[in-house]
């Protein structure tokens, strides 16, 4: 039994007439080559003066190091960078400057801070601080503990919520990275920073911005991969997203959304672990699935799934009717379904997204329509005008 979603959106379980891994290798033999370069239809959205500014933090700020072996590591002014701190939203404000009155450390880290280097509006803003989670319930009258593996608080402020995390419990994830050397030249508060970032899932995420002392620090390279357009991983490709499979995705949906493109391994590695996303249980597939199309980023990802082989996974309807159009993995033409959800991310962004169910809505209309254009006799009539 493998997971998919069906043309109304939904997660359900459908029977395969085959094992998900002879379905992987007979899927990877007929599917074209698998595309390393940028996506043709995705515009790349950082802008040239953008990545000017960028080259020129790293050649300012860069810590030289005597050997070559071991990774730069960088520590950026944020007004090089040209990130503005007014984009941070008041309610990430008010607990940065709660923690911080405190007497603690805190940074933004993760996505955000890449989105604030690329001026985009990020999706939500991630705090992490040298306070204690118990010590974070005591500061905000409205805080919340959540998850048992990897406890984080959701400080809730007027009407939405923070997700803060602490150096004391996030050190604990994962294990040790082993494929990472340790740079040299780091005090203790640089390798508590260092060693954080390097749990990260992609090097364009782990990023840490202290906006009280406008620094961005750099342990992995993300600045370069940001500059160059690419989406890498921390660790291995192929040990990563056996770690967890939700990289998978979650890779797809940040190519999608900036128009950045896979380094040869993170590409090679979906190829072949593509059917691993079966493993994850209906609740993420559609939190996932609902990150890719209802943020401004569906047209895109749907390229990227369809391209990847991952679409006839998750969207088994859609993707058939992609094969009934005659659509080549890497094809830069367009299609019905491709064009709604055009239109729909015109619409939306990722500081207002839509609800789950309009693009669930555009998966019936779709599979509607070609079910009427396959059998015109299941049309319905228009309705009789009483005169």
């Amino acid at each position: 039994m493998a997971m998919a979603f069906s043309a109304t959106g939904l997660a359900q379980r459908i029977p395969y007439s085959r094992s998900p891994l002879l379905f992987c290798i007979r899927k990877a033999r007929v599917q074209s080559s698998v595309a390393i370069g940028s996506a043709a239809e995705s515009a790349i959205l950082c802008k040239e003066q953008d990545k000017d500014c960028i080259s020129f933090a790293l050649r300012r700020k860069e810590i030289k190091q005597s050997d070559s072996s071991i990774p730069q590591w960088k520590a950026l002014s944020s007004e090089d960078l040209g990130i503005d701190s007014s984009m941070i939203s008041k309610a990430t404000r008010v607990v940065l400057d709660g923690l911080r009155k405190q007497g603690y450390e805190v940074y933004l880290v993760g996505g955000c801070v890449r989105d604030l280097i690329l001026k985009r509006i990020p999706k939500d803003f991630d705090v992490i601080t040298s306070a204690q989670l118990k010590e974070v319930r005591k500061i905000f009258a409205r805080c919340l503990v959540v998850g048992k593996r990897f406890p984080i608080c959701h400080v809730h402020v007027s009407g939405t919520f923070v997700e803060v995390s602490s150096f004391s419990t996030s050190g604990s994830r994962n294990g040790f990275n082993n494929y990472i050397n340790k740079p040299s030249n780091l005090s203790e508060p640089d390798y508590i920073r260092w060693e954080n970032c390097s749990r990260r899932d992609f090097t364009i995420n782990s990023l840490m911005y202290d906006p009280y002392n406008k620094v961005v620090y750099d342990y992995l390279g993300a600045m370069e991969d940001i500059r160059k357009s690419k989406v890498r991983t921390v660790k291995p490709a192929n040990l990563s997203f056996t770690e967890d499979c939700a990289r998978i995705l979650r890779g797809v949906r940040i190519a999608a959304r900036l128009g950045f493109h896979f380094t040869k391994d993170i590409a090679l590695s979906i190829k072949e672990l593509s059917c691993s996303v079966l493993k994850l249980d209906k609740g993420r597939l559609l939190m996932e699935m609902n990150y890719m199309l209802a943020f401004g980023s569906a047209e895109a990802s749907l390229r990227l799934l369809w391209r990847f082989g991952l679409l006839e996974i998750l969207l088994p309807i859609q993707a058939s009717y992609f094969v009934s159009q005659g659509f080549r993995r890497r094809d830069a033409r367009s299609n019905m379904l491709l064009i709604l959800f055009s239109n729909l991310d015109k619409l939306v962004a990722p500081n207002r997204p839509c609800h789950s169910s309009l693009w669930k809505q555009i998966y019936i209309i779709q599979a509607k329509y070609r079910r009427e254009q396959r059998n015109p006799g299941l049309r319905t009539p228009p309705p009789k005008k009483n005169y």
